[in-house]
């Protein structure tokens, strides 16, 4: 890897990395005071309709967000194009959501679904204003400035939920929360990217664009669909706070899984694409992001898994011990998540959006068929079911990835095998302590530094090169 593109790498990790985590960070302690607050029902509401505002987003976006950052030689004509196609998207969306509320209400037996629909809905619009400005920030590798923009806006908005909470307002202190989040964000892109649309709509481009993004919006709505089965399945066989349950235990094990995968996938998606055409450097840098992602996220889960009841009890309260068990188990499916999403991002740089879509048909049916099986069985059962699908379908898609640059799963596994074993060891460490402690504060503690330092200290002594890959990284930036 070049030495400019080596500094324009560890800059993007580095400052999406303050994005991810200190936004997160703070959205976290945010969330899990508003939870104290909340019932397991109100975020089963907005649960409910998660299927519903994600499905639109896909529609909104259609892939041109990734075929803009992808495309080298883009153009004024085609950012005004997909700026103009988000909007009107965004209004056609909120509009037959709107109408669909008092059926969405009935569905789920539950009247108050639809005023919410209806104000929660209008995320969509406002939104759709800042597509592109969020794809110049991208195309720039300026995640300095994207960071700005959300530790801004998490601080002044999860203010106004924690307020909100405090008054009674229920799930109304989500909606507006959220409603607040996107408008500040919104306002804060504008003013930072100097960027003004013209009254331009290019055919040509849409064309263009349409022709690599309608496969990437194809495979967005199946994995769309097939993650929001569960909450749609929950909510309407089960309950509320089931789905409330389900939801928290959901959105905890994917905070590490997902804001690491959402770091490496700016971050690589972009860099790689520069490389795309140089099969050997190409090759090295995708093989280095993968060990590098495994070495970080996979002791996160397994410690996760191991102090979730401590953790969950003392943070959340007892009232939201139903999700401890869930936890547990999704926490070991979304430990290869970040696996996932680079080998399909490997399929987007080399603009295969075809093998993409061929991917998410075949991984689709085969979690609803496991869906099917697992559903009468309940909750717990589900879950487990989310391991199987994980697991299998790495398999799946690392066939396409060994087609491309020869690197399949099992070389794959034998290069991320010594991670995994470190890191079980390490659950079990974790697990013996929270055993033998006798309070929560102390197996919550305990538990954490002495997993941290057996991985970090075992890491350095059996001279993993992820960890001198880690280290020199913070060499060369600082």
């Amino acid at each position: 890897m070049s030495d400019s593109l080596k500094s324009k790498t560890v800059k993007g990790v580095m400052w999406s990395s303050i994005d991810r985590f200190t936004t997160q960070g703070i959205s976290f302690v945010f969330s899990m005071l508003i939870a104290r607050m909340l019932l397991p029902s109100d975020y089963g509401v907005i649960g409910m309709l998660a299927i519903f505002m994600s499905v639109s987003q896909c529609f909104i976006d259609s892939g041109f967000g990734t075929a803009l950052v992808r495309k080298n030689d883009r153009t004024e004509e085609d950012f005004c194009t997909v700026f103009y196609f988000n909007i009107a998207v965004a209004c056609i969306c909120y509009a037959l959501l709107f109408l669909a509320s008092p059926y969405i209400a009935r569905f789920y037996n539950l009247p108050l679904l639809e005023s919410v629909t209806k104000v929660w809905g209008l995320n969509l619009i406002i939104s759709s204003f800042a597509g592109i400005q969020n794809a110049q920030l991208t195309i720039a590798i300026d995640f300095k400035s994207r960071a700005k923009i959300s530790v801004i806006t998490t601080l002044f908005t999860g203010g106004i939920g924690l307020w909100l909470a405090y008054r009674g307002y229920g799930v109304w202190a989500l909606v507006f929360q959220t409603l607040s989040s996107n408008i500040l964000r919104t306002i804060l892109l504008w003013a930072i990217v100097r960027w003004m649309p013209k009254l331009i709509f290019s055919w040509q481009s849409f064309k263009e664009l349409f022709s690599f993004g309608s496969k990437l919006l194809a495979s967005s709505l199946l994995d769309t669909v097939y993650n929001n089965i569960y909450p749609i399945v929950i909510g309407k066989f089960f309950s509320a706070s089931s789905l409330g349950v389900y939801s928290r235990a959901d959105s905890l094990a994917r905070f590490p899984s997902s804001n690491i995968t959402g770091v490496l996938q700016s971050v690589t998606f972009p860099v790689l694409s520069t490389i795309q055409d140089d099969e050997t450097r190409l090759s090295n840098a995708y093989r280095r992001f993968l060990r590098i992602s495994a070495f970080v996220i996979f002791p996160l889960m397994v410690g996760l898994s191991a102090v979730a009841d401590p953790f969950i009890r003392l943070v959340l309260t007892d009232k939201w011990e139903g999700a401890i068990y869930l936890l547990q188990i999704l926490c070991f499916a979304l430990m290869w998540y970040p696996i996932h999403a680079i080998n399909l991002n490997l399929l987007q740089v080399k603009g295969r959006s075809d093998y993409f879509l061929r991917l998410e048909v075949i991984k689709k049916i085969l979690g609803v068929a496991i869906l099917c099986v697992t559903i009468p069985l309940g909750l717990v059962a589900m879950c487990y079911g989310h391991v199987i699908f994980y697991v299998v379908c790495l398999g799946i898609n690392t066939y396409y990835t060994k087609k491309i640059i020869d690197y399949g799963f099992l070389d794959q596994m034998k290069d991320l095998l010594h991670i995994l074993v470190h890191s079980l060891v390490m659950y079990g460490i974790v697990l013996a302590i929270v055993y033998v402690m006798p309070t929560l504060w102390s197996q919550l503690l305990v538990g954490t530094l002495a997993g941290m330092a057996y991985y970090i200290i075992g890491a350095y002594l059996m001279k993993f090169d992820e960890m001198n890959e880690l280290i020199l990284l913070l060499k060369h930036r600082k």
